[in-house]
């Protein structure tokens, strides 16, 4: 990106229902090549060093449908200070440039982050009881990490995009919720 450019962000997470900076125009988008998966740990937001959680990143292989963001030149050096502490700090994700396609025809180069194979917090393909139980237990300083799968499925609904293994995901952390507080008695 050069100062004489709009700065173009792609949400596929948190930063479609809670994006932290004004946008100037918002499209629904898809990126090729990547796909959303909880594959990251969350040791602080989502989740403690004791009970990290899990959150979503870009993974290779596949298409994401998300929402493009466009900021203004003047803001978008704020913008991309803004999303590097929010999103690298503790994060296993990596900052690129990315052509998203807007459902309007666009091909827009988008600021993004994807997961980070090689770091720590990267947790890979979980199985999805795996996940389920990992998300269902978890809580950090953002909430719960429950919370934060409802949202973004909300989100995307709200949206228009249907994602299948979310909801599969959803399902497994209700079923093992529900088997959990049958045990306490509740």
């Amino acid at each position: 990106m050069t100062k004489n450019c709009d700065l173009w962000v792609f949400g596929y997470g948190s930063l479609m229902w809670r994006p932290g900076f004004d946008a100037d125009e918002t499209c629904r988008a898809r990126l090729d090549g990547w796909h959303r998966d909880f594959c990251v740990y969350s040791r602080h937001w989502r989740g403690t060093p004791e009970r990290p959680g899990l959150v979503l990143g870009l993974d290779e292989g596949g298409s994401c449908r998300g929402l493009a963001f466009r900021v203004g030149r003047a803001r978008a050096a704020d913008v991309i200070d803004y999303l590097n502490e929010r999103e690298l700090v503790g994060y296993a994700y990596v900052a690129r440039y990315l052509p998203v396609l807007c459902d309007d025809g666009r091909v827009v180069e988008a600021y993004t982050f994807v997961a980070d194979t090689g770091h720590h917090h990267y947790a890979g393909q979980l199985p999805l009881e795996r996940a389920a139980a990992i998300i269902m237990d978890a809580e950090g300083q953002g909430g719960l990490n429950r919370d934060y799968l409802i949202n973004t499925i909300r989100q995307l609904e709200s949206d228009g995009f249907a994602e299948a293994e979310l909801h599969a995901l959803l399902v497994e952390v209700e079923r093992q919720t529900g088997i959990i507080e049958a045990g306490a008695g509740i």
